[in-house]
C-alpha cells in the first residue's frame, strides 16, 4: 500500500542527488521559464503570497523570494526543513520565508490568507492520494491565482522502460521498485492531471516537459555536447510535441476562476471594454 513518503531518512541524499546534478539544473532552468510567465499573469506590483507545498530546499521559491515575494514553505520532513532553513539563511532570504512543518494536506490551518501562487513540485508521485492533495491545495488559492504543478510522468516512465528493454516489468504494471529509494512511488498520467484541473473549472495556461531527452541519452556513447547545450536544447523542445509528453516530469500551470464564474481572461476583456466605453 502506498503511503505519503517522508524524507527524514534521506534528506541529505535527496538534496544531493536531486538538486546537485545536471537533472536538477535542467529542471530549474525549464520550470523557471514557466514561473516567469506566471508572474506576467499575476499582479506583481505588490509582493505575492506564495506557498511552496512540499517544497524541499525551496530552490525555485528562493528565486521568487529574491524578487521580494513572501513565501510559506511547508514540508512533511523536519530534516528537509532544517536543510531548507540553512540554505535560505545562507542566501540571506530568511526574512522572506515562513517555514512550516506540516503535510501539504493540512497547510490551510497555517495560512492567514489564500495564496496568490502555489508551487506543488515533485510531490504528488510520493503521496497515497495525489488528487485529494491537489484538490485541497487548489482550495487555498485566491480567485484568479495560479497553481504550478510538476509531477512524475507515466509516459516518460513507460518510454524509459521500453528503450531499456524492461518489457516484463511493463507487463507487470511497472510496480515501484523499493530498492531504488529515490525513484517516485508512482507515475501520473498527464491527461488525468489535466482533467483534475479543468474539472475544477481552472484554466490551463501552459504545459512543459521536464527533461524531454536528457534521461534517454545513451551515456555509454560519448557525444559532442556540453551541459549548456543540453539545457538550451531542453528549453527549445520542452513545449513542443511529441517531446513535451515524453518528459520525465510534466509541469502544468493553471489559473483559478473568479468567484462569479467569470474566467480571468473574460474579466480582463470586460475591464478593457469598460475603459474604452468610458
Amino acid at each position: 500500500m502506498i503511503k505519503d513518503r517522508n524524507f527524514d531518512d534521506l534528506a541529505q541524499k535527496f538534496a544531493k542527488s536531486i538538486y546537485g546534478t545536471a537533472k536538477g539544473e535542467i529542471r530549474q532552468s525549464v520550470v523557471w521559464q514557466d514561473l516567469e510567465q506566471i508572474l506576467t499573469v499575476l499582479d506583481t506590483e505588490q509582493p505575492l503570497h506564495i506557498l511552496d507545498a512540499g517544497g524541499g530546499l525551496g530552490q525555485l521559491s528562493q528565486k521568487l523570494a529574491a524578487q521580494g515575494h513572501q513565501v510559506t514553505l511547508c514540508d512533511l520532513s523536519g530534516e528537509m526543513l532544517k536543510l531548507a532553513e540553512r540554505d535560505i539563511a545562507n542566501n540571506g532570504l530568511l526574512a522572506q520565508y515562513r517555514l512550516v512543518h506540516s503535510p501539504v494536506q493540512a497547510i490551510g490551518e497555517h495560512l492567514d490568507c489564500p495564496a496568490d501562487l502555489i508551487l506543488f513540485h515533485a510531490v504528488m508521485e510520493w503521496l497515497a492520494d495525489p488528487k485529494a492533495a491537489l484538490d485541497y491545495l487548489m482550495q487555498q488559492v485566491r480567485p484568479g491565482g495560479v497553481v504550478s504543478v510538476m509531477f512524475y510522468n507515466y509516459n516518460g516512465l513507460l518510454f524509459k522502460n521500453l528503450i531499456c528493454g524492461n518489457l516484463t516489468h511493463i507487463e507487470q504494471g511497472m510496480p515501484h521498485r523499493k530498492r531504488f529509494k529515490l525513484q517516485p512511488q508512482q507515475a501520473l498520467a498527464p491527461e488525468e492531471v489535466y482533467q483534475w484541473l479543468t474539472d475544477a473549472g481552472w484554466t490551463i495556461l501552459g504545459k512543459t516537459g521536464v527533461r524531454t531527452f536528457h534521461d534517454y541519452m545513451q551515456t555509454h556513447m560519448v557525444g559532442d555536447y556540453s551541459l549548456e547545450q543540453v539545457i538550451e536544447m531542453e528549453q527549445k523542445l520542452c513545449r513542443q510535441e511529441p517531446y513535451l509528453s515524453l518528459g520525465r516530469y510534466i509541469h502544468v500551470y493553471a489559473q483559478k476562476p473568479l468567484t462569479d464564474g467569470t474566467s480571468p481572461e473574460q474579466e480582463a476583456y470586460q475591464s478593457n471594454s469598460n475603459k474604452d466605453n468610458g
